[in-house]
């Protein structure tokens, strides 16, 4: 029998907590909880965590900061929390590879069926053929993708649009979310910005491997990433 993932959370106000441990035990999850991000960075070095869901606002290491450093030795899947709805929060967590981002106040249930969604989608990524460790190789912090062995030269927005299809690979992104992901600070921008830079984009996979187009058209529905 597969054991129940195990879930760290990092929030400093108990209440919230208290209701989130709840709901996600309830569920068969394990789960820790830590005040602070100097209490969570002990304790991901004392245990493997499947997940982490990080408080933006935490009061001694901010939720961004502290997900970066529990990157370091592993790609550990991250949901945020804030206790409000700043535009600008939400797309920093997204720059930095949130997997998910929900506004305080939040259903418990909702966001356990969230941490569901995520640990699957985990799991679908590491099951998938084993060319898809070689075709692409993506450096989060770096803000690097290699492609087939070789550095791919890309605009930020080249960067953000395929740093956001290689997170679900084989999904379907619509425009609307891909938008949302990239060019969320950019309010002036269309659909066909993502058409766009999906044509620059898929120009410069050509330059690597002129035989093979990894990222697939859905008409009417949106783009995917062939990772294989």
């Amino acid at each position: 029998m597969r054991p129940m993932p195990r879930i760290l959370l990092v929030d400093d106000e108990p209440a919230i907590a208290a209701t989130v441990l709840y709901a996600l035990r309830a569920e068969g999850f394990e789960a820790e909880h830590c005040l602070t991000g100097g209490e969570a960075l002990r304790e991901a070095q004392r245990r493997a965590y499947d997940l982490a869901v990080l408080d933006v606002g935490l009061p001694d290491i901010g939720g961004f900061a502290l997900c970066r450093e529990l990157r370091r030795e592993r790609d550990l899947p991250v949901i945020f929390l804030t206790a409000h709805d700043a535009e600008a929060d939400r797309i920093l967590g997204l720059e930095i590879g949130a997997d998910d981002y929900v506004t305080k106040p939040f259903s418990p249930r909702e966001l356990v069926a969230r941490v569901r969604v995520v640990l699957r989608r985990g799991r679908a990524s590491a099951t998938a053929p084993a060319a898809a460790e070689t075709a692409f190789r993506h450096d989060p912090e770096g803000k690097r993708i290699r492609y087939r062995g070789q550095a791919l030269d890309l605009t930020r927005y080249e960067y953000g649009l395929l740093a956001a299809l290689l997170q679900r690979p084989g999904a379907v992104l619509s425009r609307a979310q891909l938008m949302d992901r990239v060019w969320g600070d950019a309010l002036d921008s269309g659909d066909r910005t993502v058409d766009t830079h999906i044509k620059t984009l898929r120009a410069k996979l050509r330059e690597v491997d002129g035989e093979s187009d990894p990222i697939r058209t859905h008409r009417g529905l949106g783009y995917s990433l062939d990772v294989g």
